[in-house]
């Protein structure tokens, strides 16, 4: 990897639910816990392949009694295996924000911040979404700006002082304004708009898309429709997903039982120590099905087509689902290949086991200047800083995919920092 390049992947999700029908499939008896595992088991080498993995969370963390449509509330242990399983954000304004009004809002901030994943979309009051929106996120030496609106909450009026986020022109190009004065890399606009059950964008999703690039959005993700929309890579700045379906849910019906998460490889070029330009260097995407077993208790699997398309251990075991399995993948071609330019179908598996490299080294407390030694290029990779209790300056920069790079950047560090190590993270992000 040439010095003057930085990298960052990023994986969508679409539409993550919870269903009846799931709740029961998660109950375990014995322990009287849910148990959500077996859903991301065959997804998880893909979160964890992407550098972030962003999923719209069509649900409230409201607390028992736990329900399912119309009126969500999914246990903690959801987001604890989202989070296991290596999903990093979540945005939360959609329909469904208020379906345990107030407390489920604040609940599913509470349980998200408790989980350490990032979230926007809804917020307790107007002061933290002044504080906290857009939502920042750098990785890689590459800085977002996340925004996310919805068209309604089902005529559920949100309880002062919460704030949802909606969908409202005016707002937008406000938010818009204020995330180009943070100077982030790229901007990213994850939209719940649409029509239900529609394989084609509304013509207001298209306007919507193009006000969003209009005003500096440079990824506008769509959510809601719960079935697949086409994708377009516009140019090196702009792609949007009108809709990526549902990630996994409860709902079997043709085309609504699979979606597809969309991967997009961002390029950060150095032209100097001041001046660097960000680029979409490829985009595709993979896609998935619910495979719901027809045993007396029917596990719900999220299963990478990449993975299963080919599979001849009979994991998919009765001939309805078979049959389904294949007809999603077919529906899903014929939608994507036709529409879609420029957006390719990834059809290799991820692997099992990813690497990623980061270097540490260490400062002591009565050392004040950070920087001293380190040269602009030094910086490109991004560095956290973190305090042990000793006071020592604890730092940590980049996130390297091959184990040569990481060892070039740390040649250079350990010219300041001897004590400079490679840390090596076996399907870990950071």
């Amino acid at each position: 990897m040439a010095q003057d390049t930085t990298r960052l992947s990023l994986l969508f999700l679409g539409d993550i639910m919870q269903h009846d029908s799931q709740l029961q499939s998660a109950y375990e008896a014995n322990t009287g816990r849910y148990n959500y595992e077996p859903c991301f088991r065959y997804a998880k080498k893909y979160f964890m392949d992407a550098d972030l993995t962003i999923g719209n969370l069509e649900l409230t963390l409201g607390g028992k009694p736990y329900k399912g449509y119309p009126e969500f509330s999914a246990p903690d242990a959801l987001a604890v295996e989202l989070k296991n399983a290596g999903v990093d954000v979540l945005v939360t304004a959609n329909n469904h924000s208020l379906d345990r009004r107030r407390k489920g809002l604040e609940r599913t901030i509470r349980v998200l911040d408790s989980l350490q994943i990032m979230h926007t979309g809804t917020f307790r009051d107007t002061v933290e979404r002044m504080n906290d929106y857009p939502l920042m996120i750098s990785r890689n030496g590459i800085s977002l700006a996340l925004l996310n609106y919805t068209y309604g909450t089902n005529g559920i009026p949100v309880t002062k002082p919460n704030v949802v986020n909606l969908i409202d022109t005016v707002i937008i190009r406000k938010d818009l304004a204020r995330a180009g004065e943070l100077k982030p890399d790229l901007v990213i606009v994850f939209l719940h708009w649409g029509n239900e059950y529609q394989s084609q964008p509304s013509k207001q999703q298209k306007h919507l898309a193009e006000f969003c690039f209009r005003y500096g959005a440079n990824l506008v993700i769509g959510a809601h429709p719960h079935v697949l929309q086409h994708m377009e890579l516009r140019n090196d700045k702009q792609l949007v997903a009108f809709s990526l379906g549902n990630f996994i849910s409860g709902q079997r019906d043709r085309f609504r039982d699979g979606a597809a998460m969309v991967k997009i490889e961002l390029n950060k070029v150095y032209y100097s120590d001041t001046t660097a330009g960000t680029y979409i260097n490829s985009a595709g995407y993979v896609l998935h099905w619910v495979y719901r077993t027809p045993a007396s208790r029917r596990n719900f699997y999220v299963l990478p087509v990449p993975d299963f398309e080919n599979d001849t251990t009979g994991f998919i075991y009765d001939e309805p689902s078979k049959q389904a399995f294949k007809t999603f993948i077919t529906d899903a071609r014929a939608l994507l290949q036709a529409r879609s330019n420029k957006i390719h179908e990834i059809s290799m598996p991820a692997a099992d086991t990813v690497l990623r490299y980061r270097i540490r080294w260490t400062i002591p407390a009565l050392e004040k200047d950070l920087t001293a030694g380190l040269e602009p290029a030094d910086f490109y990779f991004g560095i956290e800083v973190t305090t042990d209790a000793a006071g020592n300056q604890q730092m940590t920069a980049g996130s390297f995919r091959k184990k040569r790079d990481a060892e070039t950047y740390l040649e250079r560090i350990r010219k300041r920092f001897p004590d400079a190590q490679l840390q090596e993270l076996v399907n870990r992000k950071f």
